[in-house]
């Protein structure tokens, strides 16, 4: 009787056995192998991807933070200075803000230095009606009288946009990205210009070293896309660089 009972007991142990190896190769064939094999490359690049891209992001945030903060500080005096002349033009506010659209579609204001009269959107419409000279989109007029003399040469020299430091250490905007628009140009988008709202908006962009408000609107939301498709590290840079004699040319500037 007892021997019979171990006779059970080692059948027992050995079908365990087996099944436990069974078990083993059907684990290994499903997950094993080379599907296995491509799964964890698959995750595998899809994890560097992230990586880089989230590395990517990281180095141009910290890029706008550094420069910024130099900028602002190397150029304290004159933006104090401009700041004085534009008080003791008409004794109005220093600075205008504007709504734009941003990232996502997200509102924001953007600052400036005060380059018109005040009250100048109210302004507008007689001002429109006279020009001959007008972007019918972004109202963008040549020689528009509502434009103070200080006004002039800020916009020549582009020293009106500094301000907007500000609104790249508050992360509203980047160093360079697409311009921001106001509702009434997001408005015109086509489905494909929507996907400038997929990045932050910038200080400069590569239709800003390109002749900046003569270049048509159309070409303007197509060299953005443009930029999106190609946007790299090295990219910001170039346009960076290229920016500074596009400023002292003031080509386009109005």
């Amino acid at each position: 009787m007892t021997l019979v009972l171990l006779v059970r007991k080692m059948k027992t142990r050995r079908k365990k056995y087996h099944d436990r190896l069974y078990l083993i190769e059907e684990l290994s064939c499903r997950y094993g192998g080379w599907s296995g094999l491509r799964k964890f490359h698959f995750l595998r690049r899809r994890y560097l991807w992230m990586l880089v891209v989230g590395g990517s992001k990281c180095v141009k945030r910290s890029m706008d933070i550094i420069v910024s903060v130099v900028v602002l500080l190397l150029l304290l005096p004159l933006l104090v200075f401009v700041a004085v002349l534009i008080k003791l033009t008409d004794g109005g506010p220093v600075f205008f803000s504007q709504t734009r659209i941003g990232k996502w579609g997200r509102e924001f204001s953007v600052y400036k230095f005060r380059s018109m009269v005040c009250q100048a959107d109210k302004q507008v419409e007689d001002v429109v009606a006279m020009s001959h000279h007008l972007d019918s989109i972004s109202y963008k007029i040549k020689n528009d009288p509502r434009i103070t003399w200080v006004g002039q040469l800020i916009r020549k020299s582009s020293i009106d946009e500094l301000p907007q430091l500000v609104n790249v250490l508050k992360g509203e905007m980047s160093l360079v990205g697409p311009r921001p628009h106001v509702f009434r140009e997001v408005v015109q988008y086509t489905l494909a210009d929507r996907r400038r709202l997929d990045v932050t908006p910038g200080i400069t962009c590569i239709w800003q070293i390109s002749g900046r408000a003569d270049i048509p609107f159309a070409e303007q939301l197509q060299l953005d896309v443009n930029y999106i498709d190609s946007q790299s590290f090295l990219t910001d840079i170039k346009i960076l660089l290229k920016t500074v004699p596009a400023v002292l040319s003031a080509k386009g500037a109005y």
